[in-house]
């Protein structure tokens, strides 16, 4: 066998050595996009003063979907986080609740290529489904996921729009251990911080896209 051509090994190594160098760059590049893009959705906010009661300054975030550029620009930051957060660990499935989670869910899926599987309240999907349940303000309701709709060992992110106190999307994280998943992150949109929500998640690491002054 002859020796390797020592200017294929140099070349060989040059290349390495780029794409090392590239990485990083590609890695500031997408932060820089993503931190920009933010501030883009910050701005397409509204905020509703005493709504719905006194006090409660209530954040909207319907506006990012009227604007098919800010919408775009939605599922680019959300593709962003998710890859920035995910490295080596992206989703085979994101799993979206009832109903906001749907706004965005499928989408987003389909930038990650990956598959969309929606959690709904009890009685709402035909079929074998496995339930789990969670506290509201003034009782029990019930999430519930279609059977086999995660293979066992796929890598799942739960989305939805805010989190607030936690307690439906902890019921969406238990549903996808039920089905055997890999429950790999929350991620939300916006954040009610004084709400403690993170807390019923369990230390899974969960993310926020945009951060506002309500938080």
């Amino acid at each position: 066998m002859s020796a390797p051509n020592a200017s294929a090994q140099n070349l060989a190594t040059t290349s390495n050595n780029d794409a090392s160098r590239g990485q990083p760059a590609a890695a500031a590049a997408s932060a820089s996009e993503l931190a920009s893009t933010k501030l883009t959705l910050l701005g397409a906010l509204k905020t509703f003063p005493d709504f719905p009661i006194p006090g409660i300054n209530f954040i909207d975030i319907l506006p990012l979907f009227q604007d098919p550029a800010i919408h775009n620009s939605l599922l680019r930051a959300l593709e962003l986080q998710v890859l920035e957060f995910a490295g080596d660990r992206k989703p085979d499935v994101i799993v979206g609740l009832d109903a906001r989670g749907f706004l965005f869910g499928p989408s987003l899926a389909l930038r990650l290529d990956a598959s969309f599987v929606p959690v709904r309240k009890k009685g709402k999907m035909p079929g074998p489904c496995v339930t789990a349940a969670y506290e509201k303000e003034y009782g029990t309701d019930f999430f519930q996921m279609q059977e086999g709709a995660i293979k066992p060992g796929q890598k799942v992110l739960v989305v939805d729009d805010i989190i607030a106190t936690g307690g439906s999307a902890a019921a969406a994280g238990k549903l996808v251990e039920q089905l055997g998943g890999e429950l790999v992150g929350y991620l939300f949109i916006l954040e009610i911080g004084v709400l403690n929500g993170r807390s019923k998640l369990g230390g899974v690491p969960t993310i926020t896209l945009l951060e506002t002054d309500n938080e």
